[in-house]
């Protein structure tokens, strides 16, 4: 069922997350809403079939706590569960990153990491609901300590509007779609406007992000999912298919990919994939985007290792016996997952790290969404007069001059009369 790709034709997926005729319809979108306001939102909105005809675009905390209270008892706590697991990982994330106060030449400086007012966590809910991605981005803001989180969802189910009370998002905007994202980036009637943008979406979503960056923080430019299962004589082939559908159900453009040096491998998932098609309820979708993977059979683990580093994946699992010496050796992925007990669905359920991950190779230059997407580390300097400053304003006005701004070296060289008076 995967295609066979020699390890010398695999090239990096380097795939745009946007094609160039959604960017230019997606840009008139953002445009008509940044200008238009609630009306131009209203107006998308109901065309789109997000919202009926004068319906609420925004879903209060209020309405979200009536959500969680009719939610079953069970699945309620599974949400806080979740939540809980989220926030100690972010918790200790936050607790990584300091503020640092060093000595210099002259003075003192240093900086302070400073949470954005205000954070929109983006979940889809198109094809599934996803609360999931609600916990993700909602309570990880909530842990970098941003004071205001909305979350804005496509016709919210009543699990995702609970998910967004848990996480303790003030508010829910019930839009999705690059109109949803232009009303974050830019306000709109009651919606205000955000500092930072973050979580999942189709190309629309993916696309507004990219028009409105610059002019509101993003997290990153995400694709269709992708899993690379790194696995060798050892692993087991019904798990590997387990774990490819696993990611092949999400969407038909998803990517599942098998990299082994075991030449006996591939036809054995193949069997275990058209096995476990059979009875999967999401057969149609998983099995469009198990056409878009392939498997590459590797001489051995060394040039399979090149093959994942290669690939950049979002999510790289490895089901071998050297799977800790494998993780060290490995540069490029989104997420890691290190044995045959951690599947990447564990991952994205809540265990710990954030599921919000990098795409098409985007790995080589950024990780996943983080507490420092919602902080601003801002520099300080503090100089006192006397001491090392003479050198420095030496150095100062001596590179000013080297570059030809006879201001800048005479703006150092005031500071040789000491502090001003009064």
């Amino acid at each position: 069922m995967l295609r066979r790709v020699s390890p010398a034709a695999v090239e990096a997926a380097n795939l745009s997350p946007v094609d160039a005729p959604t960017l230019v319809a997606a840009r008139a979108i953002v445009d008509d809403v940044r200008f238009g306001g609630e009306a131009s939102l209203r107006a998308h909105a109901t065309r789109l079939g997000d919202l009926a005809p004068g319906a609420p675009l925004v879903i209060d905390r209020a309405e979200l706590a009536a959500a969680a209270r009719t939610l079953p008892a069970a699945d309620l706590d599974l949400l806080q569960r979740t939540a809980k697991r989220i926030r100690a990982f972010a918790d200790a994330q936050r607790a990584a990153f300091a503020d640092i106060d060093i000595p210099v030449p002259g003075g003192r400086a240093g900086h302070t990491l400073s949470p954005v007012d205000r954070a929109g966590c983006y979940a889809p809910g198109g094809r599934y609901p996803l609360p999931s991605s609600v916990l993700m981005t909602a309570v990880t803001a909530r842990a970098a300590g941003v004071r205001e989180v909305w979350v804005a969802s496509p016709r919210p189910a009543v699990v995702t509007l609970a998910a967004a009370w848990v996480a303790n998002a003030d508010a829910v905007l019930a839009v999705g779609g690059a109109h949803a994202v232009a009303a974050l980036a830019y306000g709109a009637g009651d919606v205000p406007r955000m500092d930072v943008i973050v979580g999942p979406g189709n190309r629309w979503v993916t696309a507004a992000k990219q028009l409105v960056a610059g002019q509101v923080g993003i997290d990153m430019l995400a694709g269709p999912s992708e899993l690379v299962v790194l696995a060798d004589a050892s692993a087991d082939p019904a798990r590997i298919a387990a774990d490819l559908l696993g990611q092949a159900e999400h969407d038909p453009d998803a990517r599942p990919i098998l990299v082994t040096w075991d030449p006996t491998l591939p036809e054995r998932v193949d069997r275990a994939l058209s096995d476990q098609l059979v009875t999967l309820p999401t057969r149609e979708i998983a099995q469009a985007a198990v056409a878009n993977g392939f498997v590459v059979v590797c001489a051995d683990a060394a040039e399979a290792l090149t093959v994942c580093d290669r690939l950049a994946p979002e999510h790289l699992e490895l089901l071998t016996v050297d799977a800790d010496q494998h993780a060290l050796a490995l540069r490029h992925y989104g997420g890691l997952f290190i044995g045959a007990a951690s599947a990447e669905v564990f991952g994205d359920y809540g265990v710990g790290p954030n599921h919000v991950l990098p795409t098409g190779t985007a790995a080589r230059f950024t990780g996943g969404l983080n507490v420092l997407h919602f902080l601003r580390v801002r520099t300080w300097l503090k100089m006192e007069s006397g001491g090392a400053l003479g050198a420095v304003i030496e150095d100062a006005a001596r590179l000013a001059r080297l570059e030809g701004l006879e201001a800048h070296a005479r703006s150092a060289e005031d500071r040789r009369r000491g502090r001003p008076s009064g």
